[in-house]
Parts: structure tokens; C-alpha cells; sequence
């Protein structure tokens, strides 16, 4: 398992096509964001008088984040996105 250090986020990207009456659209008409699960996160960041300050996301939350940002990895069989925690818009709430 993929173990994060300072303010970066494992994500799971939940794939979905998105539909237009029925019609599959291209990748690039899709939305400017992904949705994800956060799989791990990091310690946190240390201020200029050493606090550390811990992430504003847990593991299990569903999450937005930009299209283009993080890196793609893969372990094992699954493909994780790991990203800065400045990168995640908001925290999806059920």
C-alpha cells in the first residue's frame, strides 16, 4: 500500500462515462473535475514554528479534485492518483 508523506492524498478515481441521452461524450467534453475516494493521506505540513497541521480530508471520503492534477500510479493492479492536498475542491457530502 502506498504510504503518502507531508500534504499529499492517495485518491481512487471513480471512472463514469457521462451520457447524453444515451450518447457516450468525448473525454474532453466530460467535466473539468474528477470525483475520488481518499485511500491515504499524509502526516500533514509543518508550519514556520513546527506545528504540525494535519489534512483537511480523511480516508473513506468522497472527494473533487482538479482534472489534470496529482500523478498516476499504479500498485499492483489498481491505479491510485496521488495529488497535494491544495489540489481537492471540496468533500463530497452524502
Amino acid at each position: 500500500m502506498l504510504k503518502p508523506l507531508g500534504d499529499r492524498v492517495v485518491l481512487k478515481i471513480e471512472e463514469k462515462e457521462a451520457t447524453v441521452g444515451g450518447f457516450v461524450l468525448a473525454k474532453s467534453a466530460q467535466e473539468e473535475t474528477k470525483t475520488a475516494t481518499v485511500v491515504a493521506t499524509g502526516q500533514g505540513v509543518r508550519t514556520l514554528s513546527g506545528e504540525l497541521v494535519a489534512p483537511s480530508v480523511k480516508a473513506g471520503d468522497h472527494v473533487l479534485v482538479e482534472a489534470h492534477a496529482g500523478i498516476d500510479v499504479k500498485d499492483g493492479d489498481e491505479k491510485y492518483l496521488i495529488v497535494g492536498e491544495a489540489s481537492i475542491l471540496a468533500i463530497v457530502e452524502e
